[in-house]
């Protein structure tokens, strides 16, 4: 997924620094995370744990949530809709499973209509394809 994307924020929030925040986002790094939000809370019970205390406290807490949680993978998606005869459905058809492509909705009448879903990395490529056949329009959807 690539985890050294080109925005990320700690926070130590009146802790030491570097002892929250980096130790909780190296635990993300080590996990290969993008679009994450992790939060620990620590309540001072009146021990002083020192800086080294500190970041394992964090770290620790981070770690185990991280070992704990759900991962859900997601793509990031460009959605595109394509216009063309049915007659030329085989070729349509064709570019859609060679390149994995998945069909939102589709009407087919005298002209069919397909709304898909392209990975936003390969919508250059899959824009070509479908502008090589030459018998169909196709345009992106803003959402």
């Amino acid at each position: 997924m690539g985890v050294a994307d080109k925005s990320y924020r700690v926070n130590d929030d009146g802790e030491p620094n570097n002892s929250a925040g980096n130790p909780i986002y190296g635990q993300i790094l080590s996990k290969d995370l993008t679009y994450v939000l992790v939060v620990v809370v620590r309540y001072f019970g009146g021990t002083k744990l020192g800086v080294g205390g500190l970041i394992n406290a964090y770290k620790t807490t981070a770690k185990l949530i991280l070992d704990e949680a759900v991962i859900v993978e997601k793509t990031v998606n460009i959605s595109f809709q394509l216009t063309f005869e049915y007659v030329d459905i085989d070729k349509v058809m064709r570019i859609i499973k060679e390149n994995d492509l998945e069909i939102l909705e589709q009407k087919m009448n005298l002209d069919c209509s397909f709304l898909i879903s392209a990975r936003k990395k390969n919508a250059a490529k899959i824009v070509q394809l479908f502008n090589d056949l030459r018998c169909l329009k196709i345009r992106e959807i803003k959402h």
